[in-house]
């Protein structure tokens, strides 16, 4: 799966943000949901979230996304 990336500009606001989200196996064999945001520029956050099955990360993924698109990503 390729990582989805969303920016949110707003140049009234002085808001240049970015949000990463990737799944991608762990070597225990579980799955992890890995996201990114911050500036953009910027080195910015990164978490990792364990999920037993590549379908709970999925659906981790799906619903991450939603509530960036939900706040003004693209």
């Amino acid at each position: 799966m390729t990582a989805i990336t969303l920016k949110r500009v707003d140049q009234q606001r002085n808001m240049s943000r970015f949000y990463k989200l990737d799944v991608q196996p762990t070597l225990l064999g579980g799955w992890s949901l890995i996201r990114g945001w911050g500036r953009i520029g910027r080195v910015g956050t990164v978490r990792i979230e364990a999920h037993p099955t590549r379908g709970l990360a999925d659906m981790a993924l799906i619903a991450a996304w939603a509530r960036k698109r939900g706040r003004g990503y693209r």
